[in-house]
């Protein structure tokens, strides 16, 4: 058996807690904000489902808020005021010697088991792997040695550059990066809309989105 055929990475989903007015507020208009917000819950939970099947891994909730990690999970609190130091803290607070780390967000629902399996696979034989999103940022980021991190720090945030910038930088630390498929993340109503479409038909998110546009 090789490196590849048996991962064990650790997995992280970067979250916030549903709160009406903290989430997901680009969805409003045409959303009100606890429509958004029960959206928001609805991805989370689906992600939550995905990364619990997904086999050989340790899990992680890395969350903004009270909310509770599910059964079976560590559960680490956001550290920093921006999002840059949010995730260079969320590598740096959950590193495990030795075990590779991917993190993910709570905005692609549609991820499957067979997505993070496959991520698992490249990122054991690569420094890093990267999933770039269509709006120029990144659904995913794994690295062998969460001390990588902290190059995130140096990254503007929320930009349309955010994905070509972390790879550059990546690259330029000598990293050997593994590319990850191009995915869409909800940030808009569009996105809510075109995501649900990719989700399979059990997908809470599949569900909460045509019951908010019909509330």
């Amino acid at each position: 058996m090789t490196r590849a055929d048996h991962v064990t990475i650790q997995i992280l989903v970067l979250a916030k807690t549903p709160v009406p007015g903290r989430v997901k507020t680009r969805l409003c208009p045409p959303w009100t904000l606890r429509q958004a917000a029960d959206i928001a819950a609805a991805a989370l939970a689906d992600t939550i489902t995905t990364v619990t099947a997904t086999p050989d891994a340790v899990r992680t909730l890395v969350i903004d808020g009270d909310f509770p990690a599910p059964p079976g999970w560590r559960r680490m609190v956001q550290r920093g005021t921006t999002l840059a130091e949010r995730l260079a803290h969320a590598y740096a607070d959950s590193w495990m010697p030795g075990l590779p780390s991917l993190l993910i967000g709570m905005d692609t629902p549609h991820l499957s088991v067979i997505d993070l399996v496959a991520t698992g696979r490249a990122l054991a034989t690569s420094d890093a792997v990267l999933g770039l999103a269509e709006d120029g940022g990144w659904w995913a980021l794994g690295l062998q040695d969460s001390g990588h991190a902290a190059l995130l720090r140096g990254i503007r945030t929320s930009a349309p550059d955010t994905g070509t910038s972390t790879l550059e930088a990546l690259r330029r630390h000598g990293l050997a990066v593994a590319m990850l498929p191009v995915m869409r993340d909800v940030d808009t109503a569009e996105d809510a809309h075109a995501v649900a479409g990719l989700c399979p038909p059990e997908s809470l998110f599949a569900r909460a989105v045509p019951q908010a546009v019909t509330a």
